[in-house]
């Protein structure tokens, strides 16, 4: 299913392209074939076709582990990837180009390709599921993801002989339970039968993009892929920091509105200052536009709730769009910041939740950053259970680090600062 569904996406993509290029070649050239009008386009058509290409293979490959869902913000990237492609190529050519016809099928093949992932949400694919498990509350959490058909929830210790499956199903079981007579020997038939066996962890991680914090023993869990890291943690600051700069010419200048539009709004500085606690719990100066009021700590730190009324108008209006911390950027430049990663908490919330949550120091072991896993799959956590949850995600982030795991965050990031929409 999960194969049948990312071939499905790309060829979807890739027909909402072709109806971009003939329609948008009618409107501007009056014919379906553009190269039939203007004989130099085919190089940056070229490039447009082979940038949505890779961009496709790189937004299949970002799924990683987790169940490939139709996101609104990989048809971002993948549109993106395949203008930037096409512009580079321009550049570097000095090819002939068409803005309106390039605008015009951009424009066509996103809105198609938001259409065809909008359709695809309504009848999500399914993995049909029996559990071997006495977690009935992660049970549950795998019964409410979005790509599973939960069949059957088997008691480990259990006597009874389970039933018969359809083909297809997968047998998810739970490596720590103590398993009866009875399951043993169902498990082993099961598997025996050239039927899927696989670890509930591994099906629950997949299905639900978090770690299961009560399975986690001394950490092992995420120490060892974690090590398994190191290639990729190398590239990866002096890959944020081409990007970074490269995006300067957008992001300085809407820098500069959005601060005079907060001194404007309420008094006060346009910037704010907070200790945060980085990686390895190292302490450092994190920026980001003020969106309360001035003085809006002075009993204390607590967390941002929904409808908090120490928000300014403006303040509101930022956190929707996340644009409240384009100022983080500075701090990616200086090195305390990933693009990618845990968000980076205050210290007193810090030292507080290390007592009191297993395993919560551990999202410490890579570089927090502007956006994060949890940000774009859960939001902000207002009450200790919340953190919990938010935390199980953070840790998902920890063990499964990639480029693919980060270009699907930013994908999602994008899409929440365009849209509004989407966890914060």
């Amino acid at each position: 299913m999960r194969r049948r569904f990312l071939i499905n996406i790309a060829v979807s993509d890739f027909a909402s392209l072709v109806v971009g290029v003939v329609v948008a070649s009618m409107l501007v050239f009056n014919t379906p074939l553009p190269w039939l009008a203007v004989p130099g386009i085919w190089l940056s058509l070229a490039a447009l076709f082979v940038g949505g290409i890779v961009g496709t293979y790189i937004s299949a490959r970002s799924h990683a582990r987790a169940a490939p869902r139709p996101t609104y913000g990989r048809a971002v990237w993948v549109v993106g990837f395949a203008l930037a492609t096409t512009a580079a190529t321009i550049l570097g050519t000095r090819a002939y180009f068409s803005r309106p016809f390039l605008g015009t099928t951009a424009a066509l093949w996103f809105g198609l390709a938001i259409a065809h992932r909008w359709v695809k949400r309504w009848r999500p694919w399914t993995q049909p599921l029996v559990l071997v498990t006495a977690e009935k509350d992660l049970a549950e959490d795998l019964y409410n993801a979005p790509h599973t058909d939960i069949l059957d929830v088997l008691d480990p210790g259990g006597y009874d002989v389970p039933g018969r499956y359809p083909e297809g199903t997968v047998l998810a079981v739970d490596q720590r339970s103590v398993l009866s007579e009875e399951t043993a020997q169902f498990i082993s038939a099961f598997n025996r039968a050239g039927r899927p066996v696989d670890s509930f962890i591994d099906v629950y991680e997949e299905h639900t993009g978090r770690i299961p914090i009560v399975h986690l023993m001394e950490g092992w869990e995420l120490t060892t892929p974690w090590q398994q890291t190191g290639v990729y943690e190398q590239f990866k600051r002096p890959i944020e920091l081409v990007l970074v700069s490269l995006t300067a010419v957008v992001w300085v200048p809407l820098s500069l509105i959005l601060a005079v539009l907060v001194r404007l709004d309420s008094p006060g500085p346009a910037i704010f200052r907070q200790e945060r606690v980085g990686r390895y719990g190292k302490s450092f100066t994190l920026y980001k536009f003020r969106s309360m009021v001035v003085d809006a700590e002075v009993d204390g730190p607590r967390k941002t709730i929904v409808g908090d009324e120490r928000l300014t108008r403006m303040g509101n209006i930022m956190r929707k769009y996340r644009v409240d911390e384009l100022p983080q950027l500075w701090n990616v430049l200086k090195g305390d910041l990933s693009l990618v990663g845990p968000r980076p908490e205050q210290r007193l919330f810090v030292d507080d939740y290390a007592e009191r949550i297993p395993f919560y120091t551990n999202r410490h072991r890579v570089r927090p950053g502007v956006t994060g896993w949890a940000q774009v799959s859960f939001g902000y956590a207002d009450d200790e259970v919340a953190t919990i949850e938010k935390l199980s995600y953070d840790l998902y982030y920890v063990k499964h680090v990639s480029p693919w795991l980060d270009l699907s965050i930013l994908g999602k990031s994008v899409w929440t600062v365009l849209s509004g929409f989407g966890a914060q």
